[in-house]
């Protein structure tokens, strides 16, 4: 028998109305521009870790608003956000929905350090009751507390012998990948012991991990947030270099091709308008579903959805 219902509570779908109207006086108050950019397009993310839905028609589902967002950057528009429908190829489970609500902002002339203040002030106003100011930690000061390495030194060797008597045991396909020995450290041994008294920033991620971060030495400009363990923002001091933008873009590009991952085409107005010129600015997104999720200490997405994937 189908299930008509919504996976949601009526207090629930009301607290999430409620979040989407507090959000939109905080940016209102700032005098950031609200914009609204195209689900569908011509392109798609290469990043390695995302898959993207294509239509019949050979269109894509967009997986973030941040490369048409980057170009009104570029057309002069000055800071922005958005609250906008994104979707990701992957299974559903208690932390994702294929398709799911993210809040994206750009904010001109300020770094990552700046946003974060700027996350954390949006959270507070939204109601997150945390009784300590956010913690930040640097990527790998968050390494030598919980994993006891330093994650810019050791290699993927090293890591392996580390990782020996653990729980939960690495998968079987990390292979000699320093990067992919990193990700399994901080997604299952690291993040999930940070932020539990209030959230966390981590910043300051190996350069090898910039994704669409500025490079500075050994590091990247990029920070996450984490809330009793669960990742909740992604946010970058923006790349601004068109020529190492579209290098970055062929390398995740052969990555994939290599890895027998689906290659979509990368988004060449993207590349156009970093020549035009992006302003000095930095960028963050935050998921609304998994927000309101550990606002309301749902059990999981589902709860905080009018209708989950399988009710949908």
């Amino acid at each position: 028998m189908a299930v008509w219902t919504p996976s949601a509570t009526l207090k629930i779908l009301r607290a999430r109305a409620l979040l989407l109207r507090s959000i939109r006086q905080f940016f209102d108050v700032r005098e950031v521009l609200e914009v609204d950019t195209p689900v569908l397009s011509q392109h798609a993310t290469v990043d390695r870790h995302i898959e993207s839905f294509k239509t019949e028609k050979g269109s894509w589902l967009q997986t973030s608003p941040e490369f048409s967002m980057k170009r009104l950057l570029c057309a002069g528009a000055g800071s922005i956000w958005q609250i906008c429908k994104v979707f990701r190829l992957e299974e559903a489970g208690r932390h994702h929905n294929p398709e799911f609500t993210l809040l994206e902002w750009y904010r001109q002339n300020f770094d990552h350090h700046q946003l974060m203040d700027e996350v954390e002030a949006l959270l507070r106003h939204c109601g997150v009751d945390a009784p300590l100011a956010f913690e930040r930690i640097s990527y790998r000061d968050a390494f030598l507390r919980h994993a006891g390495f330093d994650p810019l030194l050791a290699s993927s060797a090293e890591m392996r012998v580390l990782a020996e008597g653990r729980s939960p045991p690495p998968p079987d396909d990390l292979g000699e990948s320093r990067d992919a020995w990193l990700d399994h450290f901080f997604g299952s041994i690291v993040s999930p012991l940070l932020g539990h008294e209030s959230p966390c920033f981590i910043y300051d991620f190996p350069a090898s991990q910039a994704a669409l971060a500025r490079v500075r030495g050994e590091v990247a400009e990029r920070f996450e947030l984490v809330w009793r363990g669960i990742e909740l923002a992604n946010g970058f001091h923006e790349l601004a270099d068109a020529n190492e933008q579209a290098q970055r873009f062929a390398a995740d590009i052969e990555w994939r091709r290599a890895n027998g991952k689906v290659t979509p085409p990368a988004d060449q107005h993207l590349i156009a308008a970093l020549r035009a010129g992006l302003p000095d600015c930095a960028g963050v997104a935050i998921g609304i579903d998994r927000l309101l999720m550990l606002m309301e200490r749902a059990p999981d997405l589902a709860s905080t959805l009018a209708f989950d994937w399988q009710r949908a």
